[in-house]
């Protein structure tokens, strides 16, 4: 029993610290909240008028805050952070890895005599020079001009972990270009935020601005911190790549909704309280479908602070989790044939007047403001489906997208049966002026019933990878481990393209001569038109669905290669610059970025698959063939040659299926890494991923179906990997 496996089972069920770890909470979360933000309240308490009506103007209207302000305001970041035991501060920024990033600065400062005092000053806040040389650049810059620069943003409050005051930050190259995640999401919030405003004029001239918001749901799965460390391609990759499956899995739904085991809930309670005090307005937590998986969800907020939240919590939640003695696991598909892991994205438009855009009102005039903004999303999906595929794109969500769990790769929007039955009756809409019964009509008795036919329409088809749920577009296809600012990117970007149009094209029509509601209703009729294929109310799942949809023109890119090809179309080229968000050489970048990460990913799985293989499977299998060969050598001395045949047909049959998947792993072994070498010696980003994805990763599955047929062969006590069953059913 020296194996790891059971090196890691071991020290389970005795350990002190895996018994009831309890977490106090406070009677009320919400006097928690915000504890270590500096908010709103807080800045009124620490910063002079001025100096605080700069900063709310920066966040509300964009306006540049003056150096002196950034003075007083760091001033007071530092005695506030101070008098919560902080001793350090970072820019904290959300380079193209995938995860933050931070570089700690204290503010101890030497000055003459001997001395030392804290000091912060507004050009520290403001900018910090971390090394960029090792972030992904694609090409960008040479190596040598690694400068890079943080530059903080305002928009987004600065926190407190640990002794730590963090400022969330933007990351740009020496050169201008923008080297994270934070910088073009701002680019499309305020791009969305002119286009939307522009169009709400249509409706309510007192709109003067129009805020993106965000609900995004954090999937995760929790295996015990001594048995992850026991499974070398979880540690590796994240995910387990061999394993059979137990005989009880998620086929009873058990799990789904039950209750959460007490070694969870006290990990979920300190979380709670964490985010509380990070402002994190979390309010949902529960068991996911498969097992040892959960989810958590907050409140909405304005996107790029939402974006900034779930990147934080992702970092919280692993600490937490490892103070529970878990690991916490974000990867889309760590376990086969059970549900890998989502982060859906619910995207909705809300006006500094207090209104939802993608939910009715009380009377058609609010109502048809309602269709403007959702008519024109589903417009703007139609015509950037696959940059909206390419944005949710990544060797880990491959194994997820159309797997009969998450929706598939071909994009389409469900809206309801009863909403197609209204856009059906618009399309219906006479083509120029309208006449005052038919206007009538339409009003009372199309738009005018949407908040009725609404209340009714609370169901969401869970195969849609877009999908209307009421008030509200639910992105259901991005993947757990992704950066929610990649998809919020692109969303807000064609969002402000196609409002921007629609905004030309309403008063081109007006110009004409037509009134305001007939020019709308005009380009509304237009739009479902030619948005009808991308609709679809049905299974997202069923083979019959592909066959429809190549039909209706629909593109189904399995995988990240095919989607990231798409992102160099001259179309998505030209509208990044026409909106504003990259240029041509920061879009090859980042596509270059991600092509080098698919096939790194891939190269790596490949390489610690065949580790294990020769390693950890075949040693254990040989292991266990000669213990059967000694046996039947031992049957052979004792009985005759007739009973010898009889007693001993099973063992020599088990030696044989061994010897015969052994023979199997070793020549894929051989095959994997020479298709592996292959692949890696291409030049060329594209070519090079979509070797690894063609002629590489269906390599894995030769090796993994023969080992996890000895799995079931190989004496229990002598397999080396934990187990499918002892790895999702810890309590």
């Amino acid at each position: 029993m020296s194996t790891l496996r059971f090196k890691a089972l071991e020290t389970l069920p005795f350990k002190d610290f895996r018994k009831d770890n309890s977490v106090e909470i406070p009677a009320k979360l919400s006097e928690l909240f915000c504890e270590n933000v500096f908010s709103e309240n807080t800045m009124r308490e620490y910063l002079t008028k001025e100096a605080f009506q700069s900063i709310m103007d920066a966040i509300k209207k964009g306006s540049k805050i003056q150096r002196l302000i950034a003075d007083q305001v760091a001033v007071a970041m530092k005695d506030w952070a101070m008098s919560k035991g902080v001793t350090h501060y970072t820019h904290w920024f959300q380079p193209l890895t995938g995860s933050t990033a931070e570089k700690h600065d204290s503010f101890f400062t030497p000055i003459e005599g001997g001395r030392a005092i804290e000091r912060f000053s507004g050009g520290m806040l403001i900018q910090q020079e971390p090394d960029a040389s090792s972030f992904p650049n694609g090409g960008i810059r040479n190596t040598f001009e690694a400068r890079g620069y943080t530059a903080w943003d305002p928009t987004s409050p600065a926190f407190i972990m640990g002794t730590t005051l963090c400022i969330p930050s933007i990351f740009i190259s020496y050169t201008g270009e923008t080297l994270d995640y934070k910088a073009p999401l701002l680019r499309a919030l305020n791009a969305v935020d002119e286009a939307a405003t522009n169009v709400m004029q249509y409706f309510d001239k007192n709109v003067t601005k129009v805020t993106p918001t965000l609900g995004w749901e954090q999937e995760y799965f929790l295996v015990d911190s001594a048995l992850y460390q026991s499974r070398p391609d979880l540690v590796l990759t994240g995910k387990t790549l061999l394993g059979h499956s137990p005989a009880k899995g998620q086929q009873l739904d058990d799990h789904y909704f039950g209750s959460i085991p007490t070694r969870v809930m006290n990990f979920m309670k300190e979380l709670e309280v964490e985010c509380m005090k990070l402002g994190i307005p979390v309010t949902t937590r529960h068991n996911e479908v498969a097992p040892n998986q959960f989810e958590l969800a907050p409140m909405f907020e304005e996107v790029n602070v939402a974006v900034d939240h779930n990147s934080l919590l992702m970092d919280v939640m692993a600490r937490i989790a490892h103070r529970h003695h878990f690991h916490i696991l974000f990867h889309e598909k760590p376990f086969a044939g059970v549900n890998g892991s989502g982060k859906h994205n619910n995207w909705s438009l809300a006006t500094d007047t207090g209104e939802n855009l993608l939910s009715p009102g009380k009377n058609p005039k609010k109502n048809l403001q309602f269709l403007t903004f959702f008519v024109n999303t589903i417009k703007a999906v139609h015509e950037y489906a696959d940059l909206l595929r390419a944005s949710i794109a990544s060797a880990s969500n491959d194994h997820r997208l159309g797997a009969n769990e998450a929706p598939p790769a071909i994009i389409s929007v469900f809206i309801g049966s009863q909403l197609f039955r209204v856009l059906e009756e618009l399309e219906k809409v006479t083509e120029g002026k309208l006449s005052p019964d038919e206007k009538t009509d339409l009003k009372l008795n199309v738009v005018g019933k949407i908040p009725e036919i609404l209340l009714d329409n609370t169901d969401r088809n869970r195969t849609s990878p877009f999908a209307f749920t009421g008030n509200k577009f639910e992105i259901r296809a991005v993947g757990s481990s992704a950066n929610c600012a990649e998809s919020m990117t692109v969303m807000n970007t064609i969002a402000a393209k196609q409002l921007s149009d629609f905004k030309k094209e309403v008063d081109a029509l007006i110009e004409t001569g037509l009134k305001k509601d007939e020019a709308i209703f005009n380009i509304l009729r237009e739009y479902i038109k030619q948005c009808k294929n991308i609709m679809f109310e049905g299974d997202g799942y069923s083979d019959d669905w592909a066959v429809e949809a190549e039909k209706r023109g629909l593109n189904n890119w399995k995988t990240t290669p095919e989607a990231l090809k798409q992102e160099m179309n001259q179309k998505f080229l030209d509208l990044y610059e026409e909106v504003g968000i990259f240029n041509h050489r920061e879009v090859e970048a980042r596509n270059e970025i991600k092509l080098e990460k698919y096939s790194t990913v891939i190269d790596i799985e490949a390489r610690v698959l065949s580790d294990i293989a020769r390693n950890h499977i075949i040693p254990s299998a040989l292991n266990y063939q000669n213990r059967l060969i000694e046996n039947v050598k031992g049957l052979k001395d004792i009985f005759d040659e007739k009973e010898f045949k009889k007693l001993a047909k099973e063992q020599i049959s088990l030696i044989t299926n061994i010897s015969e998947n052994i023979s199997i792993i070793k020549l894929g072994v051989e095959n994997l890494m020479k298709a592996r070498e292959t692949a890696k010696a291409v030049s060329e980003s594209q070519t090079q991923a979509e070797d690894y994805c063609n002629k590489v990763k269906p390599l894995f599955d030769v090796i993994r179906d023969a080992s996890d047929d000895l799995e079931m062969m190989v004496d229990d006590e002598l397999w080396p990997m934990t187990k499918y069953r002892e790895m999702l059913f810890t309590r």
